[in-house]
């Protein structure tokens, strides 16, 4: 899930790339053969007014994914997908699989063929393929698209082209938590006297940003004076580097490594690091990480996009309207924290068990800007999009009631102000 979307705080607000990738899976299990087109299903007639909807049964999905079942982000969706459609009813024959499929005219191509098999919801995984899935969506008024982490659909003014994306900074935050409770015990026991945080990104998108900043919070609010490295990969997917990013990371001093890239190769590496006897531990992303870092691993941020593919598919058969831009957090389930691993610090499941209950109250917000400055100055105003789409100040202030209101107007992270206590290495 590639993103593109960027937050200039302080007086300035521009567009930028956001991307979103997700983390390596471990399963075996091949992907399966795209099912074949129902003979029985037919796309929803045209309209001249909003796409019609699909009566009750007769909804055909077609996916197309820039993975597959062996790579985690996209296995997440696979079986969000899965989940969804068992939950409403879908048969096999109901859905048509397209696998690696790269952010290329292919996509574009594999979105129409979709529409060919009797289609009439088309969904992308990958930010890249955005542009594609917008294309075919034009190009077919009577079939709905959702672009998966996308943050075009409501510039678009397409009614039948959507966005959306979980409120993953909230279960970063809480990772966070989980990790400063890990740094704060090692401080205490003398193992570690300089609270020095790394972690590997993929790029430095809005996307990435948001997180890591909601990861560092999370650590920050256990261990004020904490700081914290980040090391990008320029990659999605590379075991290869995501593990010497670790290494080098491990080398400045960094005693817990995060990450928002798709493999077990950072985990792989703080294993291995510590089997060596280094005082050093894990957080991951998208899958829970124990498999590949047994002792080292902590806990991972995850999604689950069953709550959202559900409640599209619902609505599809409903005939009600999918939103044009959807994103939820904790309160609907959508994002957790994989278990606890076993050297997580003595009441670590108590603070995160309170953190999660405020978050779900409203009484935490991630991005408080009481909590972190900019330059050595707080910051108080952040521009943002308006109603229309465009990138204005006129209509909505990002910072309302003391913090910056991520995914609210749209989907798609918006946080990309860099804070001061992260420092980006390359």
């Amino acid at each position: 899930m590639k993103k593109h979307l960027a937050l200039l705080l302080a007086l300035v607000m521009a567009l930028a790339l956001v991307a979103c990738g997700g983390g390596s899976s471990t399963t075996t299990e091949t992907p399966s053969t795209p099912a074949a087109p129902s003979t029985t299903t037919t796309p929803a007639a045209p309209s001249t007014d909003t796409p019609a909807a699909p009566a009750a049964s007769s909804l055909k999905v077609g996916v197309v994914l820039v993975g597959d079942e062996n790579e985690g982000y996209t296995f997440a969706h696979i079986d969000g997908i899965r989940k969804a459609a068992a939950a409403v009813g879908l048969s096999d024959s109901d859905i048509v699989w397209f696998y690696n499929i790269g952010e290329t005219e292919d996509c574009y191509d594999k979105c129409i063929e979709c529409v060919e098999q009797g289609c009439n919801l088309v969904i992308t995984n990958s930010y890249g393929h955005q542009t594609y899935c917008q294309q075919a969506a034009e190009e077919n008024p009577d079939v709905q698209f959702i672009a998966m982490t996308g943050d075009t659909a409501l510039k678009s003014g397409l009614s039948n082209f959507h966005n959306a994306f979980n409120m993953t900074f909230e279960s970063r935050y809480v990772s966070g938590i989980v990790a400063g409770m890990k740094l704060k015990e090692m401080m205490d026991a003398g193992l570690v006297t300089d609270p020095y945080i790394g972690y590997v990104g993929a790029y430095p998108y809005a996307e990435v940003v948001s997180g890591y900043t909601g990861f560092f919070l999370g650590i920050k609010s256990i261990v004020p004076e904490a700081h914290m490295d980040v090391q990008y990969t320029n990659s999605w997917f590379d075991i290869q580097a995501e593990g010497k990013a670790a290494e080098a990371l491990m080398a400045r001093g960094c005693c817990i490594i995060g990450q928002h890239a798709d493999s077990t190769g950072a985990p792989k590496a703080v294993q291995t690091a510590k089997d060596n006897g280094k005082a050093v531990y894990s957080v991951g992303y998208n899958i829970d990480m124990l498999a590949a870092a047994p002792t080292a691993a902590l806990t991972s941020s995850t999604n689950d996009w069953s709550v959202f593919y559900t409640e599209a598919f619902q609505t599809m058969l409903s005939g009600g309207t999918i939103p044009t831009d959807w994103s939820k957090g904790y309160d609907a389930g959508a994002v957790a924290i994989t278990p606890l691993g076993p050297e997580v610090a003595a009441g670590t499941k108590e603070a995160v068990e309170a953190a999660e209950a405020a978050i779900k109250a409203g009484t935490l917000h991630v991005f408080d800007t009481s909590t972190f400055t900019v330059g050595g100055a707080p910051v108080t105003s952040a521009f943002t999009f308006d109603s229309d789409g465009d990138w204005t100040n006129d209509t909505n202030e990002g910072i309302v009631d003391g913090y910056y209101h991520e995914s609210e107007y749209i989907s798609a992270p918006s946080f990309s102000q860099r804070i001061d206590g992260i420092t980006e290495l390359n």
